[in-house]
């Protein structure tokens, strides 16, 4: 793995070899990457959230429609859990490196056909440049800094290459408000009642809920913070709301349709349910340009 990985590295990038992955030095081992190598490296867990959250038709529909042909390309996937992306998807890149901090995800994502990378999304040991796709589904509101954490997947990108994230939680449509926003915090002390939530577990729910950062009222991904951050990079910027089961229509601008518990949240809130700032993600598609702008 190590002699394939080579040529993209930095030169000071201290690297241990697991057998099952490549191990790179993370010096600033804050609570976010913690919560999220606890939480990702149960086995069980991880592979739950593979097949729950990431194995739909739409899903699979949407990131195939979005990355197009990789069959030639090099591609980097921060953020990838067991596999989340390329386990579902049809076409395999030519190399496909999988970067996560939690040891039994890589282990899933091996199987799957990553090189897999224990690493720093904040500071990767890759070269600038390099990569003809990087992808992050459902990544960025695991971490504390996201602006940070895409500015790096940005770095990775040669010129005419494409940087694709989805599956993090829209400001505008989780930032409830009023009753919408009681109800959000009275859910956990419902899990609590009950001894768990959607998983089967406190002590899941509990790693669950430490690990999704930015997943709470108040927080999340604007198309703002999208162009903000990339733009000045010379990246073009397109963005595509969506309310996650919808597949590649969502590129031409159908949002799709909203689960009942989330329309009577935007209504309690006082907004359209139907409207693009009401749907749960943005899936943002920006490509390199060549030259600078």
């Amino acid at each position: 793995m190590l002699s394939t990985l080579n040529p993209f590295l930095i030169p000071e990038a201290g690297v241990t070899d697991k057998t099952d992955y490549l191990e790179f030095d993370i010096k600033d081992n804050s609570d976010a990457i913690r919560d999220n190598a606890y939480y990702f490296d149960n086995p069980e867990w991880a592979e739950e959230y593979l097949i729950y959250c990431h194995r739909s038709e739409p899903f699979k529909s949407r990131w195939e429609a979005a990355l197009g042909d990789v069959s030639q390309k090099i591609v980097v996937d921060i953020g990838c859990g067991p596999g989340n992306i390329f386990s579902t998807i049809t076409d395999k890149p030519k190399l496909l490196i999988g970067v996560d901090v939690a040891p039994g995800s890589l282990k899933f994502a091996k199987k799957a056909g990553y090189l897999p990378v224990l690493a720093d999304a904040n500071k990767l040991p890759f070269k600038s440049g390099f990569a003809d796709i990087v992808t992050l589904n459902a990544a960025l509101h695991h971490c504390e800094n996201m602006g940070a954490v895409l500015k790096e997947a940005a770095r990775l990108v040669k010129p005419g290459g494409l940087l694709v994230t989805d599956h993090d939680p829209q400001l505008s449509a989780w930032n409830y408000k009023g009753l919408a926003r009681l109800l959000w915090y009275m859910r956990l002390v419902w899990y609590k009642v009950i001894g768990h939530g959607f998983h089967k577990s406190s002590v899941q729910q509990k790693a669950a809920l430490a690990s999704e950062i930015h997943h709470k009222p108040g927080h999340g991904v604007t198309p703002a913070f999208f162009k903000n951050v990339l733009e000045p990079l010379n990246f073009s910027v397109d963005l595509y709301p969506h309310n996650h089961e919808v597949g590649k229509d969502v590129f031409n601008g159908i949002t799709g349709n909203v689960a009942l518990k989330y329309k009577i949240g935007h209504l309690l809130s006082g907004r359209n349910p139907s409207s693009k700032t009401s749907a749960l993600s943005i899936m943002c598609v920006a490509r390199k340009f060549n030259e600078v702008q």
